[in-house]
């Protein structure tokens, strides 16, 4: 497939804005590393390229604090991957904040994205602007992947809390069950044996 044509939209606020025209039946994940000059951590959801606004300190700090301790803790066969694209399907190509992944998945330093079945945990830290995504939508496209657990961190003034979620056998649609909600310390034992403070994110 060609590359898809670019248009120009001038926009007085920021100069000229330069953005990659759909095809009709959307774009497909391999057109991820097919579109020139794409913002950082583009991801793509139901054909649709989502560009990801500015982090918050939250967000940042967060992600340092529990990158540490699942890198950490990590059994031997998964490797901690951070802001690296799994490849769902032909139109699902969304970017966890962090991931367990299975070691062998890393192949090659040129390589762009996961498959979903190397993935053994995926970490959404919601923002305002992707809490629709992070509640409903991404959590429903990595359970149908096969994604076995994904936890969805919100903030809570100065906390963290964090949704855990687990593949459930019994759902008829592949659907993870109802989240376990962890404030103050999350305990967990699957996939990665882990007792993590919540609290205080700002002064630690």
């Amino acid at each position: 497939m060609s590359v898809p044509t670019v248009a120009e939209r001038p926009v007085s606020e920021f100069g000229e804005v330069r953005l990659p025209m759909p095809p009709q039946e959307g774009f497909t994940a391999d057109d991820l590393d097919r579109i020139p000059d794409l913002p950082p951590h583009t991801e793509l959801i139901d054909g649709s390229l989502v560009l990801v606004s500015p982090q918050r300190l939250f967000h940042m700090l967060f992600l340092e604090l529990l990158g540490d301790e699942l890198k950490a803790h990590a059994p031997s066969g998964l490797r901690l991957g951070r802001e690296f694209s799994v490849k769902l399907a032909e139109r699902q190509r969304p970017e966890p904040d962090l991931m367990l992944v299975k070691r062998d998945a890393f192949k090659k330093l040129g390589q762009t994205w996961f498959p979903p079945d190397a993935v053994e945990l995926a970490v959404e830290v919601v923002s305002p602007e992707s809490e629709i995504r992070d509640r409903e939508r991404k959590p429903e496209l990595y359970a149908r992947a096969g994604v076995p657990f994904f936890w969805r961190v919100e903030q809570d003034g100065d906390d963290a809390v964090v949704f855990e979620y687990e593949k459930d056998p019994a759902s008829p649609s592949g659907d993870y069950g109802r989240p376990t909600v962890h404030r103050g310390i999350l305990k967990t034992s699957a996939p990665v044996k882990l007792e993590f403070d919540l609290t205080d994110i700002l002064q630690r």
